[in-house]
C-alpha cells in the first residue's frame, strides 16, 4: 500500500498552484473594490469638517494616496516572493514567527474582516434609506435595551441601542445574499463585484467632475481659504 507521501509526490506541480479563475478586469475590480469602500462617501465629510479647507482636504487625500500606493507595492513584492494562499498571515508567519501569524489569522476572522463587512452592510442600509424611508436605524422591529455610556478615560463605550432595526435587517440580508452568491463559484462572485465596483467608481468620478466644474466658478481663493468649523454659541 502506497504511503500518502508517495501519492503527493506523484501529483503534478500544476495541481499545487492557484486556480486562475479571475481575468485581468475581474482582478482589477477586486482590488479597486477592496480599496475604495463605501466609506469614501462618508469619511470625506468628516475630514473636511476637521481641516476646514478644500485644499487641505485634497492634500490629506494625496498624502494617504501616496502611502496606499507604497503599501500596495510592498504587498505586491511580498506576494511575488511568497505566492501562497493566506496573504498577510503568510507574511507575518514567515517574517515574525508562527504565533504572530496565528494571532493575526484569528483576529482577522473574529474582528477585522467581520467588522469591515458589518460596517459596509450598515452603510448600504443607510444609503438605501434615502430612497426607501422605511429603512432606518430608528425604525425598530425589536428594541431590547439602551446601553448607557461608559467612560474609560478619553474613550466612551456603549451609548447605543440594542435591537433589530430595518437598517440592521437590510445589512444582515445583504451579507447573507452575497455569501450565498459566492458559494456558487468565483466567476459569479466576480461578476457581482465588477458591477458594484464600476457603479461605485463611476459615481465617484461623477462627484469629482462635478466638483471641478462647480469649483471653477468659485475661484482659487475659495479653494484655498481656511475656515475652522465651530459650534454656534449658546443663545441667551
Amino acid at each position: 500500500m502506497r504511503s500518502a507521501t508517495t501519492v503527493l509526490q506523484e501529483v503534478s506541480p500544476s495541481e499545487h498552484q492557484f486556480v486562475k479563475g479571475l481575468g485581468l478586469i475581474s482582478a482589477t475590480t477586486l482590488v479597486m473594490g477592496s480599496m475604495i469602500g463605501s466609506g469614501i462617501y462618508i469619511v470625506s465629510a468628516d475630514i473636511s469638517r476637521l481641516v476646514g479647507s478644500p485644499a487641505l482636504l485634497i492634500g490629506a487625500w494625496l498624502v494617504t494616496g501616496f502611502m496606499t500606493i507604497v503599501g500596495a507595492l510592498c504587498y505586491g513584492e511580498l506576494a511575488a516572493m511568497m505566492p501562497r494562499a493566506g496573504g498577510q498571515y503568510v507574511y507575518l508567519r514567515e517574517s515574525l514567527g508562527p504565533i504572530w501569524g496565528f494571532l493575526y489569522g484569528w483576529t482577522l476572522f473574529l474582528v477585522i474582516q467581520t467588522g469591515t463587512i458589518a460596517a459596509v452592510g450598515v452603510a448600504f442600509g443607510k444609503f438605501l434609506g434615502i430612497f426607501v424611508p422605511s429603512v432606518s436605524s430608528s425604525h425598530w422591529l425589536i428594541h431590547l435595551a439602551h446601553v448607557p455610556p461608559i467612560r474609560l478615560g478619553p474613550m466612551v463605550l456603549g451609548n447605543m441601542e440594542v435591537g433589530v432595526s430595518t437598517q440592521n435587517l437590510v445589512a444582515v440580508l445583504v451579507i447573507i445574499f452575497l455569501s450565498v452568491v459566492n458559494i456558487f463559484g468565483v466567476k459569479l462572485g466576480a461578476a457581482i463585484q465588477n458591477v458594484f465596483t464600476v457603479a461605485k467608481t463611476a459615481a465617484l468620478l461623477g462627484l469629482v467632475l462635478l466638483a471641478i466644474f462647480f469649483g471653477a466658478t468659485q475661484g482659487f481663493t475659495r479653494f484655498t481659504r481656511y475656515r475652522l468649523a465651530r459650534a454656534d454659541p449658546p443663545s441667551g
